[in-house]
């Protein structure tokens, strides 16, 4: 596991004291010391007050706010500023902005608004690091570097597109190897030099978001553009490295964001941080699969929660109250799912701009007398008491599933089956049938050891790169438990199709091949049939997708009953040396589907529990000798339920707990266990 680097929760969030007189500063020390706020992130968006011009520069305002920071000894996360470009920039260094996909030259505007291969951009950029570096580091209130904010976007410009060539060439080598990987072959569109290389957005080969005509091509363009900006990160984290050797740095992640590949970012990252924003209707699950994602990034390690609301957001269509108590229960299941910091945006709520309707410690009313405060305050009061309990608790989890942003942008690019096919919704689906179980997991990226785990889940593994089929094959060979789905070991690294018939190099580890794939309209459904006793039914529906599967090792376990495939497999598994491989070849109702991962649970011997009510959801770190069991109601009402915890006790009130666990509206329970 990583160095240690919290003695305590950090606990606070984005605090913007350049927006306001210095009599308000003072008003917020108190109030922060009132609610037990331990940290401030400072210095995000503060590059056109830092340089208000070409050759000039200011610090004496952050120079200011730090020493105000560090008199009532708070923990400070130090923005570089890089996330917005001053107005000066733009005008003066036009190669700074960015062209979009369909073509249009940004103004100046907005923010994550540069071209990461602008010399400009580096330039100043590098500049402005060395600066504040140099200035900063060794402070004794410095806790984290928070380098630019969000990453995120794209850009199609021709300096872009330059270095895209470069990129191309480094890894492919020759033209006729970039033809073959994207098999340009196809309507004539052979390249005869790099320089015929352009970039696909609208004006060449680009469709939209979701569709391309040369999948290689775009796919490429996606890991150069997640590469680009992950360099313009290594570009100011080695400059603080110049001056500081110590302080780790991060920057702020957002959940299954497809832009960017995060786990080759969270390599290059000390500490993984992220910004958990659910809308009202998200569902828990997800919030829990994104909190399991990020901790993954770093193979299990704890993560910072950097952002989040006290109350409500402004930017989503519908933006309701956290009602009392979800705040809090939330910010549990941020720790309960690996976070070691519980940090807010925003500290004191803007009065002006998009953001001013954003969710803030303090309020427009300016004061303590606000349910809001109340409850952050009472949060912190809890925090404080749990002290350096949790810091550094792993999640012992025996289930892994695969996420991979090749896979992710690969399946979507692709034209057909079906347009109703999404990468996180179908990971989602196999997430929920673990978390209806309350099971811990993982979530694994390609060169994760899967030997760790007893079971590796891994829907829609589309896109089989070299050497993964190789390791898959000896987790099952070695009695692992593998499950893969409808659409996995269709095409290789470069979107060209492993021919010899579906699923390619998992063929024979699943025990079967794919010959057709169908897809289903909308509202249109097939029926599933089986006499298997994991199952509670005999029947049930399928939808999106159905695969014509033939049996050649594998065991039917479910088929279709109905259409002209009527009693074709659709559920396999296949014995292979000491494990199994499990096949799911169509998308089966939620129902089914939670049967067939308990069965595969109770096989493994794998902790789950049962009976527990829907809302309400359990999880568990360790930490040395104690197991933390965190029992979290995420729903208004009142939930019991009986439980295996008897005799536990309860760290937030100190009381032990019967036999029947009995939770308030958004109630949270910290048991231990030794």
């Amino acid at each position: 596991m990583r160095e240690q680097y919290f003695d305590k929760m950090l606990y606070g969030g984005d605090y913007n004291p350049e927006q306001w007189p210095k009599d308000i500063w003072e008003e917020d020390m108190r109030m922060f010391n009132e609610a037990h706020i331990n940290s401030a992130t400072i210095n995000v968006f503060s590059w056109a007050r830092l340089q208000p011009s070409e050759n000039e520069y200011d610090f004496s305002e952050l120079d200011a706010v730090i020493e105000r920071l560090a008199k009532e000894d708070m923990e400070i996360v130090l923005g570089t500023s890089t996330a917005a470009i001053p107005a000066w920039m733009c005008r003066k260094f036009p190669d700074v902005t960015r062209v979009d996909f369909e073509g249009r030259k940004h103004k100046f505007g907005h923010r994550h608004n540069h071209c990461p291969n602008s010399p400009s951009f580096k330039r100043f950029a590098s500049e402005l690091v060395h600066r504040l570096a140099q200035r900063y580091s060794g402070h004794p209130n410095l806790k984290i570097w928070h380098i630019s904010n969000e990453y995120s976007g794209e850009c199609y410009c021709e300096q872009c597109e330059k270095a895209f060539r470069v990129w191309v060439k480094d890894k492919y080598e020759t033209i006729e190897v970039v033809n073959e990987a994207w098999n340009m072959s196809f309507w004539g569109h052979t390249l005869y030099e790099f320089d015929d290389i352009v970039v696909p957005n609208y004006l060449g080969d680009g469709i939209h978001d979701t569709a391309a005509a040369f999948a290689g091509l775009s796919i490429d363009y996606r890991r150069f553009n997640s590469d680009s900006l992950l360099n313009n990160f290594k570009m100011e984290r080695d400059i603080i490295r110049l001056y500081d050797k110590e302080t780790p740095t991060t920057t702020n992640l957002m959940g299954t964001y497809k832009g960017l590949d995060y786990f080759k970012w969270a390599k290059e990252m000390d500490i993984v941080s992220w910004d958990n924003y659910p809308s009202y209707n998200t569902p828990l699950s997800h919030t829990a699969m994104n909190h399991d994602l990020m901790r993954g990034l770093k193979g299990g390690e704890s993560f910072m929660l950097m952002e989040q609301t006290p109350s409500q957001q402004n930017w989503q269509p519908y933006n309701a109250l956290k009602r009392p108590g979800k705040m809090r229960v939330q910010s549990y299941q941020s720790i309960a799912h690996g976070a070691d910091s519980i940090q807010f945006f925003q500290l004191r709520r803007s009065k002006g701009a998009v953001e001013k309707f954003h969710g803030a410690v303090i309020e427009h009313a300016g004061h303590s007398n606000t349910r809001v405060y109340r409850e952050v305050m009472e949060l912190g009061r809890e925090l404080k008491r749990l002290g350096d309990d949790l810091i550094g608790a792993e999640t012992k989890a025996r289930v892994g599933i695969l996420f991979d942003w090749d896979n992710y942008w690969a399946l979507e690019y692709t034209s057909g089956p079906s347009v109703a096919l999404r990468y996180v919704d179908q990971i989602q689906r196999y997430y929920d049938a673990c978390y209806s179980r309350h099971v811990d997991i993982d979530m694994l990226h390609m060169d994760s050891k899967f030997s760790k785990y007893d079971i590796v889940l891994a829907p829609v593994l589309y896109m089989v790169k070299e050497g993964v089929s190789e390791k898959i094959d000896a987790f099952v060979s070695q009695g692992g438990t593998f499950l893969t789905t409808y659409m996995s070991g269709i095409v290789d690294q470069s979107d060209n199709v492993h021919l010899g018939g579906y699923p390619g190099p998992l063929r024979e580890t699943l025990g079967i091949w794919v010959e057709e794939i169908d897809a289903l309209a909308p509202g249109t459904t097939n029926i599933l049939a089986t006499e298997a006793a994991l199952f509670s039914q005999g029947r049930y529906k399928c939808e999106m997708l159905c695969d014509l599967v033939h049996l050649e090792s594998a065991e039917m376990v479910v088929a279709y009953n109905s259409d002209f495939y009527k009693g074709m497999p659709a559920v396999t598994k296949n014995r292979f040396g000491s494990g199994e491989a499990w096949y799911v070849g169509t998308v089966p109702e939620q129902t089914m589907l939670n049967e067939l991962i308990a069965h595969i649970l109770t096989e493994k011997e794998i902790e789950t529990f049962d009976d527990v009510p829907e809302g309400v959801e359990i999880a568990s770190r360790v930490k040395g000798e104690k197991t933390f069991y965190f029992i979290m109601n995420h729903r208004n009402d009142v939930q019991q339920f009986h439980s295996s915890f008897k005799g536990c006790t309860d760290v937030l009130t100190n009381q032990k707990v019967s036999d029947k666990i009995q939770l308030e509206p958004f109630d949270v329970k910290l048991l231990v266990k030794k």
